[in-house]
């Protein structure tokens, strides 16, 4: 029997947790099948039964060999996977545009970072695909790396494909949807891939997978798994992860009607004068800029037309379609770009940021004082500052901040974008090292 079918099947009086009882007299959304580890329903951190089930058919269905489901996002899925391949003091190479918690995981081992950078796409003014020639040349240079991590798609639907003789770890956290037609990249190939089933399939907020293809790992991602994740994982979450997975076994149908949305929103959206989608490798990922707006100015636009974006860059807004989007919300996404008034062009900023120097690992950073932003130029960076979304480090601590980086960051909190530090001092101050 199928989890969603069993907990729909609850029929013994719960003298156990959650408090709530699954009484409805309280009016918590889910609480009539939100339990924990009881008798029959397995554990996730020891799944032998129903969700050891679930596993192997994810592991199928998503074609690798082994899959473990997630309730703490792919950030737990990220963790694991570095703590599990790189000990304590390793080197690791890094693709710079990689999700927080990466940086996360080097600064828990206290890894030696080494960065490589994507291609730049100067249109966009963001990273694009990692060639293998920079991957090559950052292996030959660092022989000692213990692992290399890369982000496949990228928050803009670019997708990087690398072979290396070390352990590839890929965050695909926005590729779940990969290799469910032919329309659409293949799905990633590395030693161990994380995707967030929430991103871009039908599933509830947290849920995701790590698909291990080198089952050496597997142990100790799950013991890492083990410590990182919730002991009282949801059975909430974990429904939902077993009615996406039913759904996708038969969703042939409901991807082609998808696919002629997609080709429907296209058509139209090139015949409006001042707005440009932004073609990638992932079509799912609608990347909008229109004449003479910034991509925050857009955003507020889409919203004053009853539309939220994903997120907006200065350039441009993200918006992500999937398969459970409709014609009357493409309807809507069309009306909302053909109703802006005509602007005139304005500068792009598109310019590449250095990455700072590193004075030294983020881990060494212990003590820290609280600096006015206008006076932190050459110290070194005690916080965290990232864009959310995507949680893409600008800098992070142990780097030098630079008179550029103040720049930029002054220029995407001026235009609207949403910046934010781990210390919260933003805009007027930010740590650093004492």
């Amino acid at each position: 029997m199928k989890l969603t079918d069993k907990l729909s099947d609850l029929n013994t009086y719960p003298f156990h947790m959650p408090g709530h009882k699954r009484k409805g007299k309280f009016n918590i959304t889910g609480a009539e099948i939100d339990i924990t580890e009881i008798d029959d329903f397995d554990n996730l951190h020891s799944p032998k039964e129903i969700l050891a089930e679930l596993e192997s058919d994810i592991a199928k269905l998503f074609g690798y060999k082994k899959s473990i489901i997630s309730v703490n996002g792919s950030t737990c899925g990220i963790l694991s996977a570095i703590c599990a391949v790189c000990d304590k003091g390793d080197k690791i190479i890094v693709a710079r545009n990689c999700h927080k918690s990466v940086y996360n995981a080097c600064f828990l081992q206290e890894l030696d970072v080494v960065y490589i950078e994507p291609e730049f796409i100067n249109e966009l003014g963001v990273y694009g695909r990692i060639t293998q020639e920079t991957v090559d040349n950052a292996v030959k240079e660092n022989y000692d790396a213990k692992a290399i991590v890369i982000t496949s798609p990228t928050y803009e639907g670019i997708v990087s494909e690398i072979k290396c003789d070390i352990p590839i770890i890929i965050d695909s956290a926005h590729g779940a949807h990969f290799g469910f037609t032919d329309w659409l990249p293949n799905k990633a190939e590395g030693d161990i891939v994380i995707q967030s089933l929430h991103k871009t399939l039908p599933s509830l907020t947290q849920t995701a997978v790590v698909h291990i293809n080198n089952e050496k790992y597997f142990n100790k991602v799950k013991m890492y798994m083990d410590i990182f994740e919730s002991s009282s994982p949801s059975y909430i979450l974990l429904s939902s992860v077993d009615r996406c997975v039913d759904f996708l076994k038969k969703s042939k149908t409901d991807f082609d009607n998808y696919k002629a949305l997609l080709d429907s929103f296209y058509d139209k959206a090139k015949k409006l004068e001042n707005i440009t989608i932004h073609t990638n490798d992932d079509i799912t990922r609608l990347i909008i800029s229109a004449k003479g707006y910034t991509g925050t100015e857009l955003a507020e636009h889409l919203r004053n037309c009853k539309i939220e974006p994903e997120g907006a860059t200065l350039n441009f807004v993200i918006l992500i379609s999937t398969i459970a989007d409709s014609e009357e919300g493409f309807d809507l996404l069309c009306n909302a770009l053909k109703s802006m008034e005509k602007r005139a062009e304005i500068k792009r900023f598109t310019e590449r940021i250095n990455i700072p120097e590193k004075n030294c690992k983020s881990s060494e950073v212990k003590n820290t004082v609280i600096t006015p932003l206008d006076e932190s130029i050459g110290k070194i960076c005690g916080t965290y500052v990232f864009a959310y979304p995507p949680d893409i480090p600008i800098i992070i601590p142990g780097e030098i901040i630079t008179k550029e980086i103040i720049s930029y960051i002054k220029l995407c909190i001026d235009k609207g974008v949403n910046i934010i530090s781990d210390d919260n001092l933003l805009p007027d101050s930010i740590l650093t090292k004492a």
